[in-house]
């Protein structure tokens, strides 16, 4: 073979490179809405609802609850469904800013930020839905709202304990100063102005949600206007985290739009029905619905944190601690905020809040920040700890309750 003919051989991919030099090009063909039903995630999330529908349909004729077994499968199922159709809102919102032309910067900071909270911020709304159109009785020990404000807690708990335990347990970490200064102050200050709101008068008002929406709303400002302060080494490292597993992909316009439209509708169908399941769950185990709220679901909702997390910490271990702080700021402003707006949320089993769940989320937290001060490094005994931790919360919550 001459050089010549080499070289031409040679060139495409010395092309390829110029044009993604940090990434290799898959996927280039843009594919149409046809393609989208032969992807692998539409056949999981198809899957997954009509075995859920299935699974509906069969308890239907039923006059008593279904069992315990059925109820949690379905639990299951929901969860499932949740994670997968948020994930494909996400990519279809994603897809549609890019489109518009908005930088990938400010993709970043808000929509691959909110990503991982979706299922959170919806089973929150959705419980203070089902609270706004079937009003708790007074004086009554349990509530949807309880399951709302439990789902919240419980999901900065595992986070911060078991999911960040794991973590570290897997590689320890290095943190760096200026996300505790910025983010995991912000982070603590966000779950400790939630509890003394609630705190004050047993409950979180429109006014009080608003205002937690609106410091949201400000937090994410600041880091879009400090886009060239902040790294963004953790968005690039989601997005390649999502191209490896397979999640990129290049699609039309419209494609990315039915993305949307299928996608959150499917998550809200799916957040209704975890929602019923958990209480339906509570009735049968005679417990709270703020226990399977802090429990369950909470465990649940907080995969996509989880596998995001330890994806990253194999290439970035200040991408894995980013991951959870940055969700643990959205969790108690925005997914509460937004309840809160959709309907007042009031505690009703105050015992469980005020003597474990407040106390252990606010503990849990100044702990994990308090490890990270120390010399900006997480070993596997911090990370044995804070598992420790969570294990000493679930034991006093069977004990309460």
């Amino acid at each position: 073979m001459s050089e010549g003919e080499q070289s031409d051989l040679e060139q495409p991919s010395e092309t390829a490179q110029e044009v993604s030099p940090s990434r290799p090009e898959k996927n280039s063909k843009v594919r149409g809405i046809l393609s989208l039903f032969m992807w692998n995630q539409v056949l999981i999330i198809a899957s997954l609802f009509l075995a859920m529908m299935g699974l509906q349909t069969i308890t239907a004729g039923q006059n008593s609850i279904p069992g315990m077994a059925v109820t949690g499968f379905l639990l299951l199922l929901a969860i499932g469904l949740l994670i997968t159709s948020a994930d494909f809102f996400v990519e279809g919102a994603k897809g549609l800013a890019r489109r518009f032309g908005i930088a990938e910067i400010i993709i970043g900071l808000t929509i691959v930020s909110l990503g991982t909270s979706l299922p959170e911020i919806l089973i929150s709304t959705q419980a203070a839905w089902e609270a706004h159109v079937n009003p708790c009785v007074q004086g009554a020990t349990d509530c949807a709202t309880d399951f709302a404000l439990g789902n919240i807690y419980g999901s900065v708990l595992v986070q911060i304990t078991l999911i960040l335990g794991i973590v570290v347990i897997i590689k320890p970490m290095k943190v760096k100063p200026d996300w505790i200064k910025r983010d995991g102050t912000m982070m603590f200050a966000a779950v400790l102005l939630l509890s003394m709101l609630i705190m004050i008068d047993g409950d979180l008002n429109r006014v009080e949600g608003g205002l937690l929406c609106l410091l949201y709303v400000f937090y994410i400002t600041y880091l879009v206007q400090h886009r060239d302060e902040i790294r963004t080494e953790e968005f690039e490292m989601i997005e390649d985290i999502r191209t490896e597993t397979g999640f990129e992909m290049n699609w039309t316009g419209a494609t990315y739009f039915v993305m949307l439209l299928i996608g959150l509708g499917l998550a809200m169908f799916a957040s209704a029905r975890v929602v019923e399941s958990a209480a339906n769950i509570a009735v049968q185990l005679g417990v709270p619905s703020a226990v399977v709220g802090t429990t369950l679901a909470a465990i649940g909702t907080s995969v996509p944190e989880l596998a995001v997390a330890i994806l990253a910490a194999r290439k970035s271990t200040g991408v894995a601690v980013g991951t959870l702080i940055g969700s643990n700021i959205t969790d108690p402003l925005l997914s509460v905020g937004l309840a809160a707006l959709v309907n007042p949320i009031t505690v009703y089993n105050t015992e469980l809040f005020y003597q474990l769940i407040f106390p252990a989320t606010l503990f849990c937290t100044a702990l994990a920040l308090v490890f990270m001060w120390t010399d900006f490094k997480f070993n596997r005994q911090e990370g044995g700890i804070l598992i420790g931790c969570y294990v000493v919360f679930i034991s006093l919550l069977y004990y309460l309750t």
